[in-house]
C-alpha cells in the first residue's frame, strides 16, 4: 500500500477541509481508542488503518452520522494515499457488475437506484453520499453479501431448507452455529432481534451472511494485494465476533475494527478489545 507520512498527513488536514468541493465536505473525525483507553484524532489512527487490510467500520443502518463516520474513513485513507476499495454488506456479490458501471461512470443516477433496492431496503440518501465519493474519486466498489433471498430463506427454514444448487454457490461456507457464537448473537443483536424467528435459524443466517462477507472481502484482497478495504456493515457483523473472527479463521490478515458511539449501548465503558479497536465518537 502507498504510505504517506503521519506529519505531512497532519500538516495537510486544515488544507484539506478547507479545499474540499461540497460533494465531499471533511470534517476531522475523533476516535476513542479502546487499546490504549483514551481518545484520538485521526493522524494518531491513520497510520494503524494503512497497516491493516481491511477497516470493518459499523454502523446502525438508518442513523446518518455513522454513515458520514464510514466515509470519512474512506476520505482519511484515500487523502493518505492508500488504494482504498470499499465493501458493503448492502449489496450482495451478484451485482458486481452494475457496482463496477457505476464507479466508472457508465450508469447513472435513476438506473443505479433501482439496483440498489433491489439490494437494500434503506433509503438510498442514507448511502449516497458515499456511493457519490467512490463514483468521483473512482474508488472500487465491492458487493461482499449473498442474495437476499438466501439469507431470508435460512432465517425462516434453517441451511439444510437450501437446494443443492443454492448451497453449490455456498460451497466455501460451513454453517455449525456454536454456543458462543449464539451467545454472541444474543448479546449482538437482543433477545428478540430474530422477532418470531426460530432462534437457531436466525444464527445460521447471520453465521452465512458474516462468512459470505469475510470470504468475498479476502478473495478481493488476494487478487489485489496492494489493496486496503474497507467494510461497511452493520455493528453485529463489524464486532470481532462476527466477520473479524471469520477472517481469523481463513487468512492473517490484519484488520481494524471500529464502531460507532451509541449512547446506552457502544460507549467507553461497555466496548473491550475484544469488541473493537477504536469507537467512532460522535
Amino acid at each position: 500500500m502507498k504510505k504517506l507520512p503521519v506529519i505531512l498527513f497532519t500538516l495537510t488536514l486544515t488544507a484539506l477541509v478547507n479545499s474540499c468541493s461540497a460533494n465531499e465536505k471533511y470534517i476531522e473525525p475523533r476516535f476513542f481508542d479502546v487499546n490504549q483507553g483514551r481518545e484520538a484524532d485521526a493522524s494518531q489512527v491513520l497510520p494503524r488503518l494503512q497497516e491493516s487490510r481491511l477497516v470493518l467500520v459499523g454502523e446502525h443502518h438508518t442513523d446518518m452520522d455513522h454513515h458520514a463516520a464510514q466515509l470519512q474513513v474512506v476520505q482519511m485513507l484515500h487523502k493518505a494515499g492508500a488504494d482504498v476499495t470499499i465493501g458493503m454488506e448492502m449489496f450482495s456479490s451478484d451485482s458486481q457488475q452494475a457496482l463496477n458501471r457505476w464507479v466508472s461512470g457508465e450508469i447513472g443516477d435513476a438506473e443505479f437506484q433501482k439496483i440498489y433496492y433491489n439490494n437494500w431496503n434503506f433509503p438510498w440518501s442514507l448511502y449516497s453520499s458515499i456511493f457519490e465519493y467512490a463514483r468521483d474519486k473512482k474508488i472500487p466498489i465491492v458487493g461482499l453479501n449473498v442474495p437476499r433471498k438466501i439469507t431470508r430463506q435460512v432465517a425462516r427454514q434453517g441451511f439444510q431448507s437450501l437446494s443443492e444448487t443454492q448451497k453449490e454457490k455456498l460451497s466455501h461456507i460451513t454453517c455449525r452455529v456454536d454456543k458462543e457464537y449464539m451467545e454472541y448473537i444474543r448479546k449482538a443483536y437482543g433477545g428478540h432481534a430474530h422477532g418470531n424467528l426460530n432462534f437457531i435459524y436466525f444464527c445460521e443466517a447471520q453465521l452465512v451472511w458474516d462468512s459470505a462477507m469475510a470470504d468475498n472481502a479476502l478473495r478481493y484482497l488476494n487478487s489485489n494485494p496492494d489493496t486496503v478495504m474497507v467494510i461497511l456493515a452493520g455493528t453485529g457483523h463489524v464486532r470481532k465476533q462476527a466477520i473479524p473472527a471469520k477472517i481469523r479463521s481463513r487468512s492473517d490478515m490484519p484488520y481494524t475494527v471500529i464502531l460507532p458511539e451509541v449512547p446506552g449501548h457502544i460507549e467507553k465503558s461497555t466496548v473491550n478489545r475484544k469488541d473493537a479497536d477504536y469507537i467512532f465518537m460522535e
